[in-house]
């Protein structure tokens, strides 16, 4: 077969690109091993590796010297992956994930450590705290709100009692596709996801497959791995999760809210990482509870209103007492370190039978 013939201005193009190419790897080296040194330096030093804020500074940085005609985005992008392969070289990070791969979370840790991670895939939340709180992992991510269908209720169980704290946050758009071994939605008989991906479709499954059996699994990914063994099983889950097992996606983009939101925290112990510093846009989560007495809950808010703290999530979850008590679950703008912030925080704690702050960290943009 006959090639087509290349022009003059297309080969010297992909030449300045070839040398480019050159250049920038040249660069990328150069950069790791000022890196190598940073590493040897903060082993001495016993400084923590991994600077959540450190990446921002730098990222914010280079979009603000961005001319184009690269997107901010797409840079960011780039020198989040840039800054995750030099880490690596320094001491590879290793991050607790719900699994098996192909699942949101998973999505969520390469987005906020970049795809240089060591990733430690958990059957479940529960194995995802432990894996941090032992030591497995330096770092886990847990899910812990859906725009759709409210909060994740073990993670804030599971808060409760483990000594990690929050230390940053993840919000991805979440998309659910229907994935199967047949490129057809014909003849399917059971619908496999996480309950909480299920309760998201609900309205698309009802009225497309309303025979169709709905089976809660551990994970999105897992219920895509299990659609692979059989071809009357689907399974609800990312376009990732389709790449990792050969899936075909027969219905893209099946929750029932177009705009539908997950938060994922991202935790460690205080001592692998501390509260990181206030950076103009932040958050702090924090557990409480009340004596049971008229009007408890409501004195528990005035510390905040009075010191212009605004609440931006409160949720109650059982104590599971037998007593028909609640701990509080509430999210507050501002960092602990900022002063009406911690003012208040104070006066709150003075009203509380419990009181344990989650962590005070950066919201993304």
């Amino acid at each position: 077969m006959t090639q087509p013939i290349q022009s003059d201005a297309l080969g010297e193009l992909r030449i300045q690109i070839d040398t480019l190419d050159q250049q920038l790897l040249n660069l990328l080296n150069q950069r790791a091993k000022v890196a190598e040194k940073v590493g040897e330096i903060k082993r001495a030093e016993g400084t923590p590796f991994f600077r959540p804020d450190r990446v921002a500074q730098v990222i914010a940085k280079i979009e603000k010297a961005n001319q184009g005609p690269l997107l901010n985005a797409h840079v960011a992008s780039i020198w989040r992956e840039i800054m995750s392969a030099c880490l690596a070289l320094e001491a590879p990070q290793r991050v607790a994930v719900l699994g098996p791969q192909g699942t949101f979370c998973e999505q969520a840790a390469i987005e906020f450590f970049g795809s240089s991670a060591s990733l430690i895939y958990c059957n479940n939340f529960d194995e995802v705290f432990h894996a941090t709180a032992a030591g497995t992992a330096q770092y886990g991510v847990v899910g812990m709100e859906n725009s759709t269908e409210g909060v994740v209720a073990r993670s804030l169980d599971l808060f409760l009692r483990s000594p990690v704290h929050v230390i940053g946050e993840v919000s991805l758009m979440v998309r659910h596709n229907l994935l199967r071994q047949i490129d057809n939605l014909n003849d399917i008989e059971v619908v496999l996801a996480h309950p909480q991906a299920l309760a998201q479709c609900q309205a698309w499954l009802t009225q497309h497959l309303p025979n169709a059996e709905r089976r809660a699994v551990s994970s999105n990914a897992e219920g895509a791995r299990l659609a692979k063994t059989n071809p009357s099983w689907a399974g609800l889950a990312s376009e990732r999760a389709a790449a990792q097992f050969g899936l075909h996606i027969v219905a893209h983009a099946i929750q029932d809210e177009a705009s539908n939101r997950t938060r994922f925290a991202v935790i460690c112990l205080p001592q692998t990482l501390e509260t990181p510093p206030a950076s103009g846009n932040d958050c702090t989560s924090l557990v409480v509870s009340v004596p049971n007495k008229p009007g408890a809950v409501h004195d528990l808010l005035m510390p905040l209103k009075n010191h212009g703290v605004s609440m931006t999530r409160f949720e109650s979850r059982p104590a599971k007492s037998g007593q028909w008590e609640y701990y509080f679950y509430i999210d507050i703008q501002g960092h602990t370190s900022q002063a009406h912030v911690a003012t208040a925080l104070k006066e709150l704690q003075g009203l509380c039978a419990f009181y344990k702050v989650l962590g005070s960290y950066p919201i993304p943009e």
